[in-house]
């Protein structure tokens, strides 16, 4: 069975409208924080910077993360109680979720992310600063190794599993819930500081890893590689480096103390245009991926 066909079962236009009420209450909450930080007097960056200042970096780091641990909850109890459906038909199509996937998936991009991080700071040391202080990491690191995971897991299963089949549903087409819901998830980022400092074109950064994670979410008949991947970018990520400007403002090992009016546009593009096509040839050769044009432009049965 295709991930994207495990749809419950009667009448479609019922099953249809069990979609909305979550996916609805979720993207409204993410549009109307979007539009209070647009038309506010003061920029996203200044206000999580006096946020910080107020409770730490840990407290502060807590208290944005916590709320998707409510949001991936609350999906699970919707999926199972509304839909009434098995979580497992949210993760993969497989007889069981292929833990050994996820952490293929977490090792690849975790290794890209240091190598990445190597780079910047040989080209250009001056703009990274030793941050590391023992305790104030220790506690950093015990909420970020429970909760991001828990952050990247509630995206994927909603954008990426979710979301996903509620649109194939409707449309019957699977690149249309792959375009349309990678696009929603690079919206979702629109509230995040690094598009008020780097600009709109950060966008393309945002939806290409939406794209990219749905592809291999196609392809490979569920979550698990996505799963990995996405925990793996954001938690070796706060751990490793932070600024004044980034979502994640943590008690990381290295601050990044350049001037992001400098930020150059193509750091965040070259991981789209070229590491994701070679993670996408790599996953492809190991798990024997075939019938591509099938998977991601074929109809929802």
């Amino acid at each position: 069975m295709q991930y994207i066909d495990q749809l419950d079962k009667g009448n479609k236009k019922n099953r249809l409208l069990l979609y909305l009420p979550f996916s609805f209450f979720y993207l409204g909450l993410m549009a109307l924080n979007w539009l209070i930080i647009r038309y506010s007097s003061i920029s996203v960056k200044e206000m999580m910077n006096v946020q910080v200042e107020k409770l730490g970096e840990n407290l502060a780091f807590f208290q944005i993360i916590i709320p998707f641990t409510i949001f991936l909850i609350m999906l699970f109890v919707w999926v199972l109680f509304v839909h009434k459906q098995k979580l497992h038909s949210l993760t993969t199509s497989r007889n069981r979720v292929d833990v050994n996937r996820f952490f293929v998936g977490f090792g690849v991009q975790a290794l890209f992310v240091v190598l990445g991080f190597l780079v910047s700071y040989l080209l250009a040391p001056e703009d990274f600063q030793l941050n590391f202080q023992l305790l104030p990491f220790l506690v950093f690191f015990v909420i970020a190794i429970i909760f991001i995971p828990i952050q990247t897991s509630f995206e994927e299963c909603f954008f990426r599993g979710y979301l996903m089949q509620g649109i194939g549903l409707a449309t019957r087409s699977r690149a249309v819930a792959l375009l349309s819901t990678s696009i929603l998830f690079g919206l979702m980022h629109m509230a995040n500081p690094e598009v008020e400092v780097i600009g709109s074109s950060i966008m393309i950064y945002y939806i290409g890893t939406g794209l990219f994670l749905g592809i291999i979410t196609l392809l490979d008949k569920g979550l698990e590689l996505a799963l990995g991947f996405h925990a793996a970018n954001n938690l070796i990520g706060a751990l490793l480096v932070t600024s004044n400007w980034t979502a994640f403002q943590t008690n990381s090992i290295f601050l990044n103390i350049g001037n992001p009016d400098t930020v150059n546009i193509a750091e965040f593009i070259w991981p789209v245009i070229i590491i994701y096509p070679l993670l996408l040839l790599f996953f492809s050769k190991k798990y024997h991926w075939t019938d591509w044009k099938k998977h991601l432009f074929g109809k929802v049965k």
